[in-house]
């Protein structure tokens, strides 16, 4: 049961949403890339940070492609090369859309302090949730195999609430870019295409952890037997 091909016909549209999701945002970073920007990505991310106050969120160079994130533990905002020094509309996008989530918490988003709060038990859920509900169902202990997938559950909440904070995060970018003049409104298709593509990969990761909750809860209310 555990190599069940069924379930991978049951997350199949997560993953095919993953996969086209993935190829959207290489080719619209890639265009974007090619078209210039009046600031670097840090120096983007700065000016919005300066201009909203949060002038205490400090911005680091990370190696990496693509692994840009804001650390709400120590207040600081982490950009790849590829968008920390960087004059390209690809790179303020992305130096925005953190930046966006380092104005969240310091403005006090609701769904950013819940989604921090959850961070701890989602990251356990993920190592330990699915294996706690192998071993429950493989030696029938049923309240263990719910406790699994009670952990795993905490992934799925995680994500759920993962989506709109990401949403938000994209959103305050594009306003910010084009209010503070940093990206003109006649080039922002080019950052929205980038943004937007981005924004699927958190869908296909939701609907990934979701389907694969409801494969694994169908077994324990009678949908399969152990084989």
């Amino acid at each position: 049961m555990f190599f069940d091909p069924l379930y991978f016909v049951a997350i199949a549209p997560a993953v095919l949403l993953a996969m086209w999701a993935q190829w959207r945002v290489r080719a619209s970073f890639a265009a974007a890339s090619r078209e210039p920007a009046p600031l670097t990505g840090a120096a983007a991310a700065r000016y919005i940070l300066d201009s909203a106050g949060a002038t205490d969120v400090e911005i680091e160079a990370v190696p990496g492609t693509l692994t840009d994130h804001y650390d709400p533990q120590k207040k600081v905002l982490r950009l790849s090369s590829e968008v920390f020094d960087r004059r390209s509309l690809a790179a303020v996008g992305i130096a925005a859309h953190e930046a966006g989530h380092a104005l969240q918490d310091a403005q006090g988003y609701s769904l950013m302090a819940v989604r921090n709060a959850a961070v701890g038990v989602a990251n356990v859920g993920s190592s330990i949730g699915l294996f706690v509900f192998i071993i429950g169902l493989a030696m029938a202990l049923k309240p263990v195999a719910w406790l699994g997938l009670a952990l795993f559950g905490a992934v799925v909440f995680f994500q759920l609430v993962n989506l709109p904070v990401e949403f938000d995060a994209s959103n305050r970018a594009k306003a910010q870019l084009v209010s503070l003049g940093i990206v003109p409104a006649a080039e922002m298709p080019a950052v929205n295409g980038v943004l937007n593509a981005a924004a699927w990969t958190y869908v296909a990761a939701t609907l990934e952890s979701v389907l694969t909750l409801l494969y694994y809860a169908s077994h324990l209310n009678g949908g399969s037997e152990e084989r």
